[in-house]
C-alpha cells in the first residue's frame, strides 16, 4: 500500500514539472519576440568604419616654441655673424622694430612679424658699415698702392682723358637686367685730340650735337646694342672712326670756296690784302707790314660771332691801334 501512494506521488510530481517547464519557455520566447519588436522599431546607426579605422590615433608631442633670437642677442652682438650674406628678411634675426605696409589712416603700420613687404624686398643688412669694414680688411692684402703720377685730378685727366659713364639699377622685376642700364655714355675734351685746321673742322662736321662749344666737351652717348660692353665698344668705335676720317681730304674737297666756309678766317680773305694795302701805302720799303695778331682776331670774332657791344669795341680799338690814331 505505502509503495502505491510512493509511485502515485512521484508521478504527480513529474507531471507538474514538465508543465511548469513548458510555462517558462513560453514565456521567455514571449519575452524575446517582444525585445526583438522593440529593437526594430529604434533608429540604427549605420557605421561604415572598421575595427582599425575606429582606433584612437596616436597624439605627436610638439616641442614648445623657442623665442626669437633677437631676444637673446648681446649688445655688442656681431652682426657679421647673424646676417653674413644677402638673403630674406627674418624677423626673428633682426633686432630692430621695422614696419612697412599700407594701412588706413591713423593706425601704425604692420609689424616685422609675417610681414611679406618686408621679406619680397631685397634689403642691405649684410652691408652694415662693419661688415663692409671686415671685407675691406679681408681684400686689402691683395690691393697694390696707388700709382705715382696721379696723386691730383689734372693729373690722371691728363693721362687718361677718356670719362666713361654707366649706371647700375636695384629693382624689382623677373629679370635682374635692367633696360637702362646698357647705356653707356664716353665724355672728353675735343682739346685732348691733336687736330689740324681741315681736320677740326671736318671732326666737327662728323660729331654735330655731341660737341657742347660753351664747355668744349665731346660726348658718345650709345644704347643701341644689348648690353653694356658691347655699347662701350660701339661708343669707342664711333669716336675712332670720327676721329681717322677727319684726316681723310676728298677729291670735291678742294673745291670749296671762300663762301663755302663756315667760320671765317682773315688769314685767306680780302680783308688781310686790304689791311695791308692800308699799311703799306706810299711806302717804299722792300718789306712789307702785316697786320697785328690782334686785329686778325677782332676781326673773326666781329663776323663769327655776331656784332655785339664787346666784339664792336674790340674792333674798334684794334683799328685805331693799327692806324695810330689817338681818340
Amino acid at each position: 500500500m505505502a509503495a502505491n501512494l510512493t509511485r502515485l506521488l512521484e508521478h504527480k510530481l513529474q507531471t507538474s514539472s514538465a508543465v511548469t517547464a513548458q510555462r517558462c519557455v513560453r514565456l521567455f520566447s514571449t519575452q524575446q519576440q517582444q525585445s526583438e519588436v522593440n529593437d526594430d522599431e529604434e533608429f540604427r546607426v549605420l557605421n561604415l568604419r572598421t575595427v582599425k579605422q575606429q582606433a584612437r590615433r596616436r597624439e605627436i608631442k610638439k616641442d614648445a616654441v623657442q623665442p626669437p633670437r633677437t631676444s637673446r642677442m648681446a649688445v655688442d652682438q656681431d652682426w657679421t655673424a647673424v646676417w653674413s650674406g644677402p638673403r630674406s628678411f627674418h624677423p626673428a634675426s633682426v633686432p630692430l622694430p621695422l614696419r612697412q605696409g599700407y594701412t588706413e589712416r591713423g593706425a601704425a603700420a604692420p609689424s616685422k612679424y609675417a610681414n611679406a613687404e618686408l621679406m619680397k624686398i631685397p634689403n642691405f643688412l649684410h652691408l652694415t658699415p662693419p661688415a663692409i669694414r671686415q671685407q675691406c680688411e679681408a681684400i686689402k692684402k691683395f690691393c697694390t698702392p696707388w700709382p705715382k703720377g696721379l696723386e691730383t685730378e689734372a693729373k690722371w685727366k691728363r693721362h687718361f682723358p677718356i670719362e666713361v659713364l654707366s649706371t647700375d639699377y636695384c629693382h624689382s622685376l623677373p629679370t635682374i637686367r635692367h633696360p637702362e642700364a646698357r647705356r653707356v655714355t664716353i665724355t672728353l675734351k675735343l682739346s685732348d685730340l691733336q687736330f689740324d685746321a681741315h681736320a677740326k673742322d671736318k671732326f666737327l662736321r662728323l660729331v654735330g650735337e655731341r660737341y657742347n662749344q660753351e664747355t668744349g666737351v665731346l660726348t658718345f652717348v650709345t644704347d643701341r646694342c644689348p648690353t653694356r660692353k658691347q655699347n662701350y665698344d660701339y661708343a669707342l668705335y664711333l669716336l675712332t672712326a670720327c676721329y681717322h676720317e677727319s684726316f681723310v681730304t676728298e677729291p670735291w674737297e678742294d673745291t670749296k670756296s671762300e663762301a663755302d666756309m663756315e667760320e671765317y678766317h682773315f688769314e685767306r680773305n680780302q680783308a688781310k690784302k686790304s689791311a695791308e694795302a692800308i699799311l703799306n701805302w706810299n711806302s717804299k720799303a722792300e718789306q712789307k707790314v702785316a697786320a697785328s695778331p690782334s686785329y686778325a682776331t677782332s676781326v673773326e670774332q666781329l663776323i663769327n660771332e655776331g656784332e655785339n657791344e664787346y666784339n664792336l669795341a674790340k674792333y674798334k680799338e684794334e683799328v685805331l691801334k693799327m692806324l695810330k690814331i689817338t681818340v
